[in-house]
């Protein structure tokens, strides 16, 4: 029986409905850890770092997808929640054609401006030139790439969370499939690394496009309608939390960048690079299952249905403190055998590596309570919380935990710095949940 986000959720049945969006959101980290994982070993060190030092700049226009998706769909499913299904369809409509326009503008910009910013962002005369190749080719399918994000949230609205996963895992394959023709094959390297990213990312983000332009079952398709700019300013400025968090985590992890060539050098971009595609793993579970239960939030916040809001957060907390004790005891038994497969081949950079992830494991306990807190009140439409939250969690507290303690600690203090966030974030997170009880009745 197909689950509906109008039903009473059961911690089964909360589950069940978002096991596709977290094997989705795992399954996306663990492709994205591929391309690291044949870059390290078949092409080499530097290159591996290269990708790692522009990786940052790349994300933050992939947010500007999630915000269209997260903002858009938080409204789209309140206002079939609100019983306004042709009203829903027109603002999926808009959220779409914006996100296509706003993704060709980019994809041009950035290429046009790569160099100068792989400069930027720190790149040396060793690592320049991968910088650009691979930025250059990852930013040209931008528009594909935030149509991928785009459809993770709506897809979910659309009561379709299987078909958003078939989408991503057929991406998946096919760039584990072409990381392994073109770099472990052809030797194209970086290059290969990027095309297969960038091809990966069209089957995931044209193949829901082409599902939503035809007749289906779902909740929503594409209609006809013309764009109205406050109902995309209102969409967008919900979905803030989204883009704020990619460049705010973006801004934060090229500091991370600086720091690390600071105290550790070419190793320490290279320990941290490995630390962040295994936490994509780890952290895709939160990110899935706060992209899963969003518009079932959204849909009863809609339908004023208070007794099923505080039923939805009582268990999700439970979930999510749950799990993030089991990632950590997992984390920390995994923490040698996932640096080896990376590093192996480096036993400085193996023991670096070890080190900081054994401290950084430590974010699990509270990142998914914030996690999830930032998506809650974007589903409630309340974007200007959401966004507080995200923009203290991922910017101040990093920014300033990074600055701070590696005056003390050295490459430690870098380590430490994403626990520390984490945790101040736990309580503003935690405020925000009490203060506004009353004003949703959850």
């Amino acid at each position: 029986m197909n689950i509906q986000l109008s039903d009473h959720f059961s911690y089964n049945k909360l589950l069940r409905f978002c096991l596709s969006p977290i094997i989705m959101m795992v399954f996306t980290s663990i492709y994205g850890v591929v391309d690291g994982l044949f870059v390290s070993n078949f092409v080499g060190k530097t290159p591996f770092a290269a990708i790692n030092l522009v990786m940052p700049f790349i994300m933050i226009f992939g947010g500007i997808g999630f915000m269209f998706g997260t903002g858009g769909s938080a409204l789209v499913a309140k206002t079939l929640g609100e019983r306004k299904p042709e009203l829903a369809n027109r603002y999926f409509t808009m959220m779409v054609w914006t996100s296509l326009i706003t993704g060709i503008v980019i994809s041009t910009i950035g290429i046009i401006f790569m160099r100068p910013i792989a400069l930027f962002l720190g790149a040396d005369e060793a690592m320049l030139p991968d910088c650009v190749t691979y930025g250059r080719i990852v930013i040209g399918f931008n528009t594909a790439f935030m149509l991928q994000n785009l459809f993770q949230s709506f897809l979910i609205t659309a009561e379709k969370p299987k078909l958003g996963l078939f989408a991503t895992v057929a991406a998946g394959l096919t760039n584990m499939a072409l990381d392994a023709l073109f770099i472990a094959g052809f030797h194209w390297g970086v290059a290969g690394a990027a095309l297969a990213t960038g091809l990966s990312q069209c089957v995931g983000g044209l193949f829901p496009l082409i599902y939503f332009l035809r007749p289906n079952s779902s909740l929503l398709r594409l209609t006809k309608t013309k764009l109205e700019l406050p109902a995309i300013l209102r969409a967008s400025a919900n979905g803030a939390s989204e883009v704020v968090s990619s460049v705010t985590s973006s801004i934060v992890g090229m500091l991370y960048n600086f720091q690390l060539l600071r105290y550790a050098g070419e190793n320490g971009v290279a320990a941290y690079g490995v630390l962040m595609y295994i936490e994509f793993i780890f952290i895709a579970v939160f990110i899935g299952y706060a992209i899963g239960s969003a518009p079932i939030v959204s849909y009863h916040y809609g339908a004023e249905n208070h007794k099923e809001l505080k039923n939805l957060l009582h268990k999700s907390v439970i979930l999510l403190i749950s799990a993030g004790i089991g990632m950590l005891l997992l984390a920390q038994f995994l923490a040698a055998p996932l640096a080896h497969i990376f590093v192996g081949y480096d036993p400085e950079l193996f023991a670096m590596t070890i080190r900081g992830f054994r401290i950084f494991s430590l974010l699990f306990l509270s990142a998914g309570i914030n996690i999830f807190s930032s998506s809650f009140f974007t589903a409630l439409n309340n974007g200007g919380v959401s966004a507080i939250i995200s923009f203290l969690r991922t910017f101040v507290f990093k920014l300033s935990a990074v600055l701070l303690l590696p005056m003390i600690w050295k490459l430690d203090g870098i380590w430490w710095a994403t626990i520390v966030a984490e945790s101040c974030a736990f309580v503003i997170s935690v405020i925000f949940l009490f203060a506004k009880r009353k004003k949703y009745h959850y």
